[in-house]
């Protein structure tokens, strides 16, 4: 094998293995090339957007910035362990929320059926209405009577006292004012004789004993 021929060969060789060098470099231009164009339109909005903070923006706040990071690092690690506890309370919450919601819901919904939630709203604004109308010193004096009526309640309440005005309810209607007939003296003294009177008499003292207390009260 002359010179020649020798030079070649080692030629062809030294070809062959820079042939996959010269593709890599190649796929490198066009993976640069790509890059690049997908970095301008990138790189001019980064510019754009930092020319809104150039003004207000220096170095020096960064590292100040950095300085108090690194001076509160055990504040900032508390804050996260705090944030892991909450998050933990909201895990461990959310089953109990998931049961508890709904059957909240359905009693809301029970009390707007019943409509006990648009009383307690009349109620609000009737209290509103009544604030508007009156001042404290009124309501005070509405209280007072307010307690004196529940007294006078609480003694209309007796049974006696519920007899007593049952009966006295009940009177008008067994009464037939058509057969009323003028009465002088005489007849009022013959009436005297009949039971009835007498028994309405005997009522009619004991009312009258009872009126007689409330004029020395």
């Amino acid at each position: 094998m002359t010179n020649e021929e020798l030079i070649l060969e080692r030629l062809e060789s030294i070809e062959s293995q820079l042939a996959p060098l010269a593709q890599s470099a190649k796929s490198m231009s066009e993976f640069k090339d790509d890059l690049t164009f997908l970095a301008q339109p990138a790189t001019q909005v980064l510019v754009k957007e930092l020319a809104d903070v150039e003004a207000s923006f220096q170095l020096e706040d960064l590292m100040e910035l950095a300085k108090r990071m690194l001076k509160s690092v055990r504040n900032i690690t508390w804050s996260l362990g705090q944030l892991e506890n909450i998050i933990d309370f909201v895990t461990t919450l959310e089953p109990l929320l998931k049961t508890s919601v709904p059957q909240i819901i359905n009693y809301l919904d029970d009390l707007e059926q019943r409509g006990v939630l648009r009383i307690i709203g009349a109620t609000l604004d009737f209290r509103s209405k009544v604030a508007e109308a009156y001042t404290p010193e009124d309501i005070d004096q509405i209280g007072d009577g307010l307690v004196a009526l529940l007294n006078l309640a609480k003694k209309i309440s007796d049974p006696q006292a519920v007899a007593l005005l049952e009966q006295l309810a009940e009177m008008p209607a067994s009464v037939d004012l058509t057969v009323s007939k003028d009465v002088g003296p005489w007849g009022l003294f013959c009436a005297c004789y009949n039971k009835e009177v007498k028994e309405g008499l005997g009522v009619l003292m004991e009312l009258t004993k009872a009126m007689g207390k409330m004029k020395g009260e």
